[in-house]
């Protein structure tokens, strides 16, 4: 079963019933979401209830997604992500989630935010990232184990030494063979910018392409010359 199947029956089953917030600022993509069962975050399981995710920092090809209570007196992680990509543009706050064993809470795989089809793709811990691959038969992005404490730093310093720790960690890909593979070989690591044309004097619409025929032209000075001819004659049968 693929993941976003597994997202669209997660949300009608109603683990990811959904109360956007849309009216804090777009920068850092403040969105509440509430889940009426328990779901999995890198670290932690989230029991039911009202949650705000905001994005800390978006300059890097690692993005930091942070996690507070519905009314943000309480971290609960400072979480690593990595781009995540869906044909449909959303339209409202999705999340995504893992396919997981039966009465097990599905684990968030990535959040997208309204208007883009570019998302936020949580890393796992390792240990954890192997469990979920095989469960989900899918890769999922992994970092170090030993930096799996990181998760819970609480602090509004993108400069932190512990931050930059884990922005700076060798990030993997867990297969669900259990092969461990770069992840820049099966994930998006930057989202690509549109190229923009630029604008140039041979794209002037006053020059005639270059390979444009000067047939038209030659008939054109060809029936304006016999046109000529014949007011001419006639002008000098009227004389004679």
């Amino acid at each position: 079963m693929k993941i976003t199947r597994i997202a669209a029956l997660a949300c009608l089953c109603g683990f990811a019933a959904m109360a956007p917030n849309m009216n804090a600022a777009l920068g850092d993509k403040k969105t509440f979401f509430t889940f009426s069962g328990p779901v999995e975050i890198p670290g932690q399981v989230l029991p039911a209830g009202t949650y705000v995710f905001k994005l800390l920092d978006s300059t890097s090809a690692t993005n930091v997604v942070r996690v507070f209570n519905n009314d943000e007196t309480r971290l609960i992680g400072t979480f690593l992500t990595i781009f995540d990509y869906r044909m449909q543009v959303p339209e409202e706050p999705l999340v995504r989630f893992t396919e997981r064993p039966a009465g097990s809470p599905p684990a968030i795989k990535s959040w997208f935010y309204p208007g883009n089809n570019y998302g936020n793709e949580f890393v796992y811990p390792k240990a954890r990232a192997i469990e979920l691959a095989k469960d989900s038969k899918v890769n999922v992005p992994a970092m170090p184990s030993e930096l799996a404490a990181n998760i819970t730093l609480a602090t509004n310093d993108q400069n932190d030494p512990k931050l930059q720790q884990m922005k700076e960690s060798a990030l993997k890909a867990e297969e669900p063979s259990g092969e461990e593979v770069e992840v820049a070989a099966v994930f998006l690591i930057a989202a690509p910018i549109p190229a923009v044309p630029a604008f140039t004097q041979s794209d002037s619409t006053d020059k005639l392409p270059q390979t444009g025929s000067p047939l038209p032209l030659f008939a054109g000075i060809g029936l304006i010359s016999l046109a000529v001819g014949l007011a001419i004659r006639g002008c000098s049968q009227r004389l004679s």
